[in-house]
């Protein structure tokens, strides 16, 4: 029996996003919008055709490409004259989508510390008798 495919939420992409090494420094509102335009591309579906992009969207393409969160393939194909015909498509590469997602992130936990023992005196880690 084989697994049923879970669909790519816009909140998974941007925490992948958000969780990739190149993308650290993102801000979650950035994030977020970054991962609505790349799934309004793919809808329901795991591949696209490159053609389809115009090159401003194709740098953002290129950019999660680098993070390993979409790849490429090629197809060849015979057209009926003989010549050869290559198609371009973006795929989501799951696996490293998980992997982002599960990923700690280390900044977050800071802030979560700071926020907690921010507002206590200095004092307090001093050691009565």
């Amino acid at each position: 029996m084989s697994e049923a495919k879970v669909t790519l939420t816009v909140e998974d992409l941007t925490m992948a996003i958000q969780n990739s090494i190149e993308n650290k420094g993102m801000d979650e509102d950035h994030a977020y919008a970054l991962a609505q335009h790349i799934l309004n591309f793919f809808g329901y579906s795991d591949r696209i055709i490159d053609n389809i992009l115009e090159p401003e969207d194709r740098d953002a393409f290129y950019m999660l490409e680098d993070t390993g969160i979409l790849t490429t393939e090629r197809e060849e194909t015979t057209l009926y004259d003989g010549r050869e015909w290559r198609i371009h498509y973006w795929l989501f590469r799951r696996e490293r989508i998980i992997e982002l997602m599960e990923r700690a992130d280390p900044k977050k936990a800071e802030e979560v510390v700071d926020s907690v023992y921010g507002d206590l005196p200095d004092d307090i880690w001093k050691r009565s008798k």
